[in-house]
């Protein structure tokens, strides 16, 4: 089925309108199950293949803290390399603005074609760089521009891979669909975190040092071609095709300020459901490595095995949980990931500290099943917020400035605060705060489960 043959280009793009005079008389949009599949694999490949260089980049901070910013303290030399970390996310809004904005004139599928080149270059320059030791102040500062470079071109991926999904997916499998969105983000982090564990058990220290750590970003090269080669040979999304018709085959024009003060409502719930999506997400894959190693002196690779046992726990857990916001709907079960990280964020963190491997797993497993709430319902959730005609550019600013603001900064904000206040359980306190941001936005926003997205007519 081509997409440009999709049926009801006549319905109404406004939020506010009825779904009635939505969908009432609009014929139901049948997708192709090839095309689907082919959809949510190429999507989540680009997923995969970001958060590849985050697990990379979070398991291997402490090397990189050596390599590019000399120092005799080794809290100098974290916080350094988990402000290269939080500079990407600076920049995400402004590929945000740029990228999204894009996707709802010239499509989805060529943007994100676009941002995949990007972050393959942006990842493959970081083990071309030289070491402090060989160029200088300038190897500290070309590891920034190529992070810049990374956060610029995420700033249109997250949010065009679950628009692209939830587009095509039928809407009684949303839910199931969207969900391995974040299964791709999950099996690229455990490659590149697993990557380094093992290079780490395998490689001695200077080995590390001056060759080992470049490995897992030069792999990111033969990824991008992969990534790149799938997300070409995608068609443009139903929804999409049906708003050219509209427009009767012009570009749709939406000026930014209708993204922004059009949607003021919807991205409001989007930053706080991505507040606490990301808070926690950060917290746990990227942020929680290097807490077991710097702050409580745990043995690295025990540390590293048991973060990834728990990723892997929660991948099995992933589609089932998907599924589950198909039945339940999607409030119901951010809901209870928000009371869970307001309930149990203290007495896991207590169990982390207890330091033996029995009780550093049941923790981090608590967390992370925690996590699946969120991990699960987003990737549907998220894009059905806003109409077709501004779903790629409202959600990409929405979504990037949440991350910008307070996911990726969590490394840093709750590393500093450590080291300001000498509290321990800081990180257990900054989840439940972002819990309670995630429990009102939960609390206003409209169930989605099961009915077509706005401005788009039932798809079975």
């Amino acid at each position: 089925m081509s997409a440009a043959t999709v049926a009801a280009h006549h319905s109404s793009d406004h939020p506010s309108a009825s779904p009635s005079a939505h969908h009432g008389s609009a014929r139901p949009t049948a997708t192709d199950p090839a095309l689907v599949r082919r959809a949510v694999k190429a999507a989540a490949l680009g997923n995969a293949m970001e958060w590849f260089d985050f697990g990379v980049y979070s398991y291997i901070a402490v090397t990189l803290g050596k390599v590019f910013f000399p120092s005799g303290s080794p809290t100098a030399q974290l916080l350094s390399t988990f402000g290269a970390f939080a500079a990407a996310f600076l920049v995400r809004p402004l590929g945000g603005v740029v990228f999204g904005p894009l996707g709802d004139r010239v499509g989805r599928q060529k943007v994100l074609a676009l941002t995949m080149i990007m972050m393959a270059a942006g990842t493959f320059a970081i083990g071309l760089i030289p070491s402090y030791a060989t160029i200088g102040v300038w190897a500290p500062v070309l590891l920034l521009v190529a992070r810049l470079v990374q956060g610029f071109s995420t700033g249109g991926e997250y949010a065009g891979a679950s628009t692209f999904i939830a587009e095509y997916a039928p809407d009684k499998r949303r839910g199931f669909l969207g969900s391995w969105l974040e299964f791709g983000t999950l099996a690229g982090y455990i490659g590149g975190a697993g990557l380094v564990t093992l290079m780490t058990a395998l490689l001695s220290d200077g080995d590390l040092m001056s060759w080992g750590w470049r490995i897992p970003f030069l792999i990111a090269g033969p990824m991008g071609v992969i990534g790149l080669y799938l997300r070409m040979r995608l068609e443009e999304t139903p929804a999409f095709a049906a708003e050219l018709e509209k427009a009767e085959t012009a570009r749709p024009k939406v000026p930014l300020r209708e993204m922004v003060t059009g949607q003021w409502r919807a991205l409001l719930l989007c930053v706080g459901l991505v507040l606490v999506f990301n808070v926690t997400d950060y917290m746990l894959l990227s942020y929680m490595p290097s807490y077991l190693t710097s702050e409580l002196e745990y043995d690295e690779t025990h540390g590293l095995l048991v973060v990834l046992a728990v990723m892997a726990l929660m991948m099995v857990v992933q589609p089932f949980a998907g599924a589950l916001t198909d039945r339940v709907g999607r409030r119901p079960v951010i809901a209870a990931g928000c009371a869970g990280f307001l309930l149990l964020s203290v007495p896991a963190l207590l169990l982390i500290r207890q330091g033996s491997l029995v009780a550093v797993g049941l923790g981090l497993a608590a967390l992370g099943l925690l996590l699946v709430c969120f991990t699960a319902s987003m990737p549907s959730a998220l894009p059905a917020l806003f109409p077709t005609r501004v779903r790629y550019g409202s959600l990409s600013i929405g979504f990037n400035v949440s991350v910008s603001l307070f996911g990726g900064t969590t490394p840093l904000v709750v590393t500093a605060l450590i080291g300001a206040t000498g509290n321990m359980m800081m990180p257990a306190y900054y989840m439940m705060a972002a819990a309670v941001v995630g429990g009102a936005a939960v609390w206003y926003m409209t169930e989605s489960a099961g009915r077509p997205l706005p401005g788009s007519p039932p798809s079975r």
